[in-house]
């Protein structure tokens, strides 16, 4: 156990913490330095506290849009209508729209810059390299595909051609006078594209085809050309899509009328307006009961959908809908789809929650899409605010996992046995399904209505959402399997050299996922349970989210407000979480345990000597013990010093102790003997190796069996981020110290947590050596096996 040592000073504070002074003195390393020097000056857009100022604005653009999906080719034919509404204090010549498809182009940079993967990624640093099948086709599909917008005419509203310039993913509109503040201005577009099969050129849309029965789930999304964001922070956010950095838009009212074969069901963000056109009488007296059921009910049944399949109409229905106050909206489309609703209360309203999937996603979509959507929002709720949208949808098709306004498309369906043809999925299907349904369905949330710059800051919609779906997914089941949010499965990446800070920008980051998704997740996780607390992380979570709805924050707006609302200096844990790619390892190097000197001679010599005893008896005092001594053979050797040694109390030793007890104050020798009261104190060093500064939590194990756990803030750190001690009194001796005994703040490093150190345990595997595994000769005489039959060509079909 730890070394014992008698400690002079008479008074030390419970868990006082003392730098370490040892070593060549070195550059002061402030983790606690503030942030106002990286963060942007508040001004009257955007306040010191972290809200929106007296003077902010935003842009507006609403869209009429007439689109026709031609099934057979794959295209979309399409015009809009925007009208664009300048609300900045700036006069715009010119205006900037984004075109997303363009990304599809043969030329296109997203293409462009698309490196391989390095050898080690795939082969662990083998001289050949290697590609998956899948990759090789993506390649070859992108250099054939002639994808991209095919812009018709671009005209003002009186039908004026506008000039304008296509820079890649970007549209300049040149206005022909500036458009003032306060001013409006309407212009037309047309446009075509081809839509990408998405199992082929995966993007966040595409179409999905199937073999066995001749059909399409088309799954639409950055089909438009939208207006870019223009705001006080950046100005045009008119940076290339390159596939990372996803998408800033304005918020407006959207129209649309879309045109698709008769027999398809179609799924889109807003409201239906002519149900009396597109459904059934049946499917829509099925809709009005869903509306009040808690329940799902199929508006298309699985059997309607098995129907429409073997069809195909020759006839067009336009399916007309109406969206209010959206940033964007998407859709889908097919005879394949069945159809299910239920409805919830969000916000004293009835808001419908619908799947769209089709009969290869059951058992597994039937049962928990819809039921997932109307979780997520109740869970939402909580922690931001009130659902506002009359909508929420679950799509499945090829498309993994995309939000947009009011509709989320998730992948993720059973498996067919070659066999027998039965359904079943895996555990993980299951929960990756539900997990993903969260995640897209909480988008809404974040960005579609806190509009962060997707573009700019993936973090701020993909990392807080994620934190929110790990919260909604324990609100589902115990044990979910998260993805994110606990602190030990982010622990590989934090171990990672390759990793860039959490701010950066969205087209440069490293580990994409891991940085943008999982790592802010678990740090706002730890904020919320172990530095913060939950009563207020929570009060200052749904401030920023209740601040910034329908507007659009940035990075300072998100850490001001937390500070702000919580009452709490955080920017030592933005700095170091999210400007850093330090990671937590803080190590317990040793003990040492103390006595208060009681300056009595009788107590203090006698202290000494049972130390001096306990020490270890050398091998040569060892065997000497037996050899006769010349003093033992000759008592008349022996004096006064064979009788007394250093340990001896003398009268001089006694009056001292005397007058110095003279000279206490009460107070003092009153303490003096609470001092000596049965408390034990030690010294504990701390190292942080890591370079993270974290609270320490250290569960103390006493002599009786009981454990004390004992929260130190991570300020404890301020005047000596690399080492420090920390005085610990305890009632009993303590047997044992653990840091992080739960595993909450991401340690990189658990074997150096506690004292004693702990034997780790773990599995050796036996393994017998293959001598003969390159043996070419054998290799070589290996009998051939009979080639497979080539299958016959097939008459017709595609």
């Amino acid at each position: 156990m730890p070394v014992l040592v008698r400690l002079l000073a008479l008074c030390l504070p419970l868990f006082v913490a003392l730098p370490a002074f040892c070593g060549p003195a070195a550059p002061f390393d402030d983790k606690f330095r503030q942030l106002e020097e990286l963060l942007p000056t508040p001004n009257s857009y955007r306040t010191a506290s972290g809200a929106p100022g007296h003077a902010y604005w935003q842009q507006r653009a609403d869209y009429v849009i007439r689109a026709r999906l031609d099934e057979e080719r794959r295209e979309i034919t399409a015009s809009e209508q925007i009208t664009y509404h300048n609300h900045s204090p700036d006069s715009l010549a010119y205006l900037w729209l984004q075109l997303d498809q363009n990304g599809l182009r043969k030329d296109a940079d997203q293409r462009r810059v698309l490196s391989a993967p390095s050898r080690q990624a795939w082969l662990g640093g083998d001289e050949e390299q290697a590609l998956k099948f899948e990759d090789l086709r993506a390649i070859h599909a992108g250099r054939d595909f002639d994808g991209g917008f095919k812009l018709g005419a671009i005209t003002s509203a009186n039908g004026q051609p506008l000039a304008h310039v296509v820079n890649q993913t970007m549209l300049r509109i040149d206005l022909p006078v500036a458009l003032a503040p306060g001013q409006s201005i309407t212009f037309n577009l047309a446009w075509s594209y081809l839509i990408n099969d998405q199992k082929v050129l995966v993007e966040r849309s595409g179409y999905e085809y199937f073999e066995e029965d001749k059909n399409t789930i088309f799954q639409v999304a950055q089909w438009f050309p939208r207006m870019a964001a223009y705001y006080d922070a950046v100005g045009w956010q008119n940076k290339q899509f390159l596939g990372g950095g996803e998408f800033t838009l304005e918020f407006g009212d959207y129209e649309l009328y879309l045109t698709v074969p008769g027999d398809h069901v179609v799924a889109a963000t807003g409201e239906l307006q002519n149900p009396q056109e597109v459904l059934s009488g049946a499917q829509r007296e099925r809709l009005a009961k869903a509306r009040g059921s808690n329940t799902p009910v199929m508006v298309v049944t699985p059997a309607e959908a098995l129907a429409a399949e073997k069809g195909r109409s020759t006839a067009m229905k336009t399916w007309h809908y109406k969206a209010a106050n959206v940033r964007d909206v998407a859709w889908a489309s097919s005879r394949k789809f069945i159809w299910d609703a239920q409805g919830l209360n969000s916000g004293g309203k009835r808001v419908m929650a619908m799947s769209y999937y089709p009969n290869e996603g059951n058992p597994l979509w039937q049962q928990y899409s819809t039921r997932a959507i109307a979780h997520t929002i109740e869970q939402y709720n909580k922690y931001s605010f009130d659902y506002p949208y009359p909508n929420a949808l679950s799509v499945n098709g090829a498309v993994g996992g995309m939000e947009y306004p009011m509709i989320a498309f998730n992948g993720g369906r059973p498996v067919k046995d070659k066999k027998t043809g039965e359904l079943t999925y895996s555990k993980k299907t299951k929960y990756d399904l539900i997990g993903v349904i969260i995640h897209e369905v909480g988008h809404n949330y974040f960005p579609m209505i806190v509009n962060s710059d997707e573009r700019q800051w993936t973090w701020m919609d993909e990392g807080l959402n994620s934190f929110v779906q790990y919260l909604a997914e324990q609100a589902w089941e115990e044990h979910f399997p998260s993805w994110n949010g606990e602190p030990r499965k982010i622990v590989d990446y934090m171990r990672s050299e390759h990793q860039v800070p959490i701010m950066t920008n969205s087209e440069s980051l490293l580990q994409f996922t891991a940085n943008a998704y999982d790592k802010p997740a678990t740090a706002l996780n730890i904020l919320r349970e172990t530095i913060l607390g939950r009563e207020l992380f929570d009060f200052a979570f749904k401030q920023y989210a209740q601040r910034w709805k329908f507007k659009r924050p940035t990075p300072a707006d998100f850490f001001r407000t937390m500070e702000d609302a919580s009452g709490t200096d955080l920017d030592w844990f933005w700095r170091g979480w999210f400007y850093g790619t330090d990671a937590v390892d803080i190590s317990i190097d040793g003990i040492s345990e103390y006595g208060v000197s009681t300056r009595n001679p009788e107590v203090e010599k006698a202290w000494k000597k049972a130390q001096k005893d306990a020490q270890p008896v050398s091998i040569s005092d060892q065997r000497n013990k037996a050899m006769p001594k010349k003093v033992d053979l000759d008592p008349s050797l022996k004096d006064f010093y064979n009788q007394h040694g250093d340990y001896t109390v003398t009268n001089k030793d006694r009056n001292s102790y005397a007058e110095e007890l003279e000279g206490l104050e009460p107070w003092e020798r009153k303490l003096l003997e609470q001092r000596n009261a049965g408390k034990h104190l030690y010294l504990v060093d701390f190292s942080n190796l890591g370079g993270l500064v974290m609270p320490l939590i250290l569960e103390i194990e006493l002599k009786s069996g009981k454990k004390i756990i004992e929260r130190v803030p991570a300020e404890v750190w301020r005047y000596s981020p690399a080492k420090i001690s920390k005085v610990i009194v305890t009632d009993e001796p303590m047997v044992s110290l653990v840091q992080d005994p739960y595993w909450e703040t991401a340690d990189i490093d658990t074997s150096n947590n506690a004292w004693p150190r702990r034997i780790t345990p773990s599995r050796l595997e036996l393994f017998k050596q293959d001598r003969d595994k390159d043996n070419l000769m054998k290799d070589f005489g290996t009998p051939l096996k009979p080639a497979e039959k080539a299958p016959e060509a097939k008459q017709g079909g595609k």
